[in-house]
């Protein structure tokens, strides 16, 4: 638990940076004033927390403030937290299904077939980080001793076939693969086959982002689906839309999108790391009420974290564990 709050307080250090900058250091100790307030208020604002989040968190702060007019900002960092984590309640994804399987080399005589392999539809616009993110995946569950296979499903974009085999190459993925201009969902159809075939337990479609229009973009995510669905008629089990944490409340127009379309399952939040509007997770879950899974908390395999609503309100709010 230590290891992993840390993980979080060091990706999410711009965010706390900037809300200390225009706080003049309020959580480090200093009094609580009116001045000191309306210096959070615009913190939080800028931070992406939202009005909704933003006025609950002043508005208990200032209760407290009522009552005890000695009242410190490590203090009024505790409730900040501690109302986040009121909103963020169920917010955390819990992944289940995809257990170790024997692989077909390994099944002996009588030894019933593997089970069907859980599939993970990886969705979202360029630039989200999906594709990298599915990488990143793929890495921790094959850690956690889980077998994985990759549909590189975005054949739309040559570098982003090309981007997933090599971290395929770097990690040591399994991946199936076609040229550019593919038909993605026979890429899908074909993965699914070979997943099946070779007992994985798990395996995650990386999708296009962008196509001519955004409804050939739909329309193609729609196909990929029904295709699946004739392999295992309850795939794609699992549905995340990729969005990119330092575009804030942005991405919650985005993700209002994708939901109506293809009814996500899960988020997961990347580049948290490189932003100062960490808040727009908040925003995002108070929209849509979707689980969060993974936040991404830097660039290396072990940065994708899975989502922790107390490590996450803690964090942005500068306090230790």
């Amino acid at each position: 638990m230590f290891s992993l709050f840390k993980k979080f307080k060091d990706g999410l250090t711009k965010t706390v940076t900037a809300i200390a900058a225009k706080t003049h250091g309020l959580f480090g100790g200093r009094k609580i004033d009116a001045a000191s307030l309306n210096e959070l208020e615009e913190a939080l604002y800028t931070a992406d927390f939202g009005v909704e989040t933003t006025t609950e968190i002043l508005e208990e702060i200032k209760t407290a403030y009522k009552k005890d007019p000695a009242l410190q900002g490590r203090q009024a960092a505790a409730i900040g937290a501690t109302v986040l984590q009121r909103v963020l309640a169920g917010a955390e994804g819990k992944l289940e299904g995809g257990g170790p399987t024997p692989s077909s080399a390994m099944r002996g005589e009588g030894t019933p077939p593997p089970k069907n392999p859980q599939v993970i539809c990886m969705i979202g616009v360029n630039g989200s980080g999906k594709t990298t993110t599915t990488a990143k995946l793929v890495h921790k569950f094959k850690a956690d001793g889980q077998s994985v296979l990759v549909a590189a499903c975005d054949t739309f974009r040559a570098a982003a076939v090309e981007q997933l085999k090599s971290w395929a190459t770097r990690l040591e993925l399994d991946i199936v693969a076609s040229h550019t201009g593919a038909d993605a969902a026979a890429v899908a159809y074909d993965a699914w086959q070979a997943a099946k075939a070779r007992g994985k337990d798990w395996l995650i479609v990386d999708t296009a982002g962008r196509l001519h229009t955004k409804g050939n973009l739909m329309e193609e995510l729609a196909k990929i689906r029904r295709v699946l669905q004739k392999n295992d008629a309850t795939a794609p089990q699992h549905r995340w839309l990729v969005v990119d944490g330092s575009l804030g409340a942005n991405s919650i127009e985005q993700a209002k999108v994708f939901h109506q379309s293809f009814g996500l399952t899960g988020l997961v939040v990347t580049k948290l790391d490189g932003t100062s509007r960490g808040g727009a997770v908040v925003g995002i879950y108070r929209q849509l009420k979707i689980p969060i899974y993974f936040i991404g908390l830097g660039e290396q395999p072990e940065d994708l974290q899975p989502f922790s609503v107390e490590s996450y309100s803690k964090a942005v709010f500068g306090l230790d564990q």
